[in-house]
């Protein structure tokens, strides 16, 4: 089976960070968004993939090639950028004669059940309950429990039930129709062409849809999502129960620590993900990601994201201080 991961996107919800990375190379808790889809796919068997480019895509292709050889990748460029039906069919003749592909997009990570996924023998889209529907594509479905409608983003959702990013289509040379009708009659939403539209197509033409809750969805699509699924996922045993330990340094788990790092004298964690070769030194650093190549001293940091190749100079002071003062720099 061929996993197809669109990751052309610009990811404005993440800037500074995506001015000079792709949305899908963000570190998140010591891989990068596209790293943790990847090796979900492969512990499921999928070793074919497509990955659909765009913004700044060589570094997605030079990533890819570099840390999963063993993969067969193909990429395919998406220009302009006009929604993901749009990319998926501008790379329709990579899959139009599979029997069967995944869709997982580039800037999400989920728990899922994927042998459940793969051997289902339909087209099953994984969904997760939410409390506020209006943000994502939503479902709604009938009494036999198959989906009789998909809408993206509804002004007044009539279900809680959304779309996480994850698909199984069966037979896809149906969604290669459907994706085809919508883009030559020029059917959009909100300015875009949406895969859940072309699924809307094909449920009205009779294919059956069942739908699988994950277990975990982590959005990593802004910033504040991103850091709940960095101490989400650091909060499993590899991070949990690892002894790191560095000169005059407190290490509090759960935390990622990159390869040749220097840290000294500072306290690190919990929820903390560093990249390589970063030095850390005099900082109190916790529920933050710093990525690889980056020097932080002299800070004291919490809720944060620093990108690669970055240097954060904290300040330090000298007192003497008399009776009966008070000093606050907290306002």
């Amino acid at each position: 089976m061929k996993a197809i991961i669109p990751v052309a996107g610009i990811g404005s919800r993440l800037r500074p960070h995506t001015h000079t990375q792709p949305k899908s190379l963000i570190p998140v808790a010591g891989n990068t968004i596209l790293g943790h889809i990847i090796e979900r796919l492969l512990a499921g068997g999928i070793e074919d993939f497509v990955f659909i480019i765009g913004y700044l895509g060589d570094k997605i292709e030079s990533f890819v090639k570099r840390e999963y050889p063993q993969i067969r990748a193909e990429f395919v460029v998406q220009e302009p950028r006009e929604g993901l039906g749009h990319a998926l069919y501008v790379a329709r003749e990579t899959y139009q004669n599979e029997a069967d592909i995944i869709i997982m997009l580039g800037d999400t990570v989920v728990d899922v059940d994927m042998q459940k996924l793969i051997q289902y023998p339909g087209t099953i889209l994984g969904v997760k309950k939410v409390d506020t529907p209006s943000l994502f594509g939503v479902t709604e479905l009938g009494q036999d429990e198959f989906v009789t409608k998909v809408v993206e983003k509804p002004k007044i959702p009539k279900s809680n039930v959304a779309l996480v990013g994850l698909y199984k289509i069966n037979n896809p040379a149906n969604l290669v129709q459907a994706l085809t009708y919508l883009i030559g009659e020029g059917i959009k939403t909100q300015g875009e062409y949406h895969l859940s539209d072309a699924l809307m197509h094909l449920i009205k033409n009779g294919e059956k849809m069942a739908t699988l809750p994950v277990d975990n969805w982590f959005d990593c699509g802004r910033k504040e999502t991103l850091l709940q699924a960095n101490a989400i996922l650091l909060n499993r045993p590899p991070f949990r129960d690892n002894n790191l330990q560095f000169p005059n340094t407190i290490i509090i788990p759960p935390v990622s620590i990159g390869e040749h790092c220097v840290i000294s004298n500072s306290i690190i964690g919990p929820n903390v993900a560093i990249g390589d070769y970063t030095i850390v030194q005099h900082t109190i650093l916790h529920d933050s990601i710093i990525g690889s190549y980056s020097e932080l001293r002299n800070a004291v940091m919490h809720d944060s994201i620093v990108g690669s190749d970055a240097s954060l100079l904290g300040l330090t002071h000298s007192f003497n201080i008399g009776d009966n003062t008070e000093i606050n720099f907290s306002e």
